[in-house]
């Protein structure tokens, strides 16, 4: 079987750090016998280029939430000039969206929140990703999250939640525990449903990899 390079965005929280470790742990507890592997495109150690060195015969699976720069640059450049395949990011993806609604309280209304980016592709991503839900930002261009949930209470909305698109715990999602909402849905990563997401992603990829392999 080819090695699951697991690829993280990397964070300085240690909750978030600790999040992405257990959800990769949880992957490799679900495969026995399966080299799974963490790196990350930022913050942490080690960087992704480093570990696709030391296993060629990966599939690198981003543990990222849309297709945006860390997919089409960082990760595409760490990768460039080798037969390891990348297959799409975790999100967005309608497991998702059911995770998020799993953990969602009675609300009289519900916005999605995510980081934010110039990427439009990225974007694009989220705004499918919230399936008609209204959209914040705590960074980049686009709404703020405060801002949406002050509009959500002033067309008189009582009990607001917040869907956070977020996949671990870090210094943005923290910051939607001051948005002015009743609920913060916790990081998505602690969904049993995203292990899960992980490895249908890699096997994808690996059986194309062995499709491939049988036809030389």
């Amino acid at each position: 079987m080819p090695t699951l390079l697991a690829v993280a965005h990397g964070t300085r929280s240690p909750a978030g750090q600790a999040q992405i470790r257990d959800l990769v742990a949880r992957v490799a507890a679900r495969r026995p016998g399966l080299d799974v592997r963490l790196s990350y495109v930022d913050v942490q150690e080690p960087k992704v280029a480093e570990v696709v060195r030391a296993a060629p015969g990966a599939v690198v699976v981003p543990l990222l939430l849309s297709a945006g720069y860390h997919v089409r640059v960082d990760i595409a450049e760490a990768v460039a000039g080798t037969a390891i395949p990348v297959t799409p990011p975790l999100g967005p993806d309608d497991v998702l969206l059911a995770a998020l609604r799993r953990h969602l309280p009675p609300a009289d209304a519900v916005v999605l929140a995510a980081a934010g980016s110039s990427d439009p592709a990225w974007r694009a991503d989220v705004e499918r990703a919230a399936g008609g839900m209204p959209v914040g930002y705590v960074s980049g261009p686009g709404p703020r999250v405060p801002d949406v949930v002050t509009d959500l209470r002033r067309r008189g909305a009582g009990r607001i939640a917040v869907a956070a698109y977020f996949l671990a715990d870090g210094l943005f999602y923290r910051s939607l525990g001051q948005a002015g909402a009743d609920f913060v849905t916790p990081p998505l990563c602690l969904d049993p449903a995203v292990t899960d997401l992980v490895l249908r992603r890699y096997d994808s990829a690996a059986r194309t990899l062995t499709t491939a392999a049988g036809r030389l």
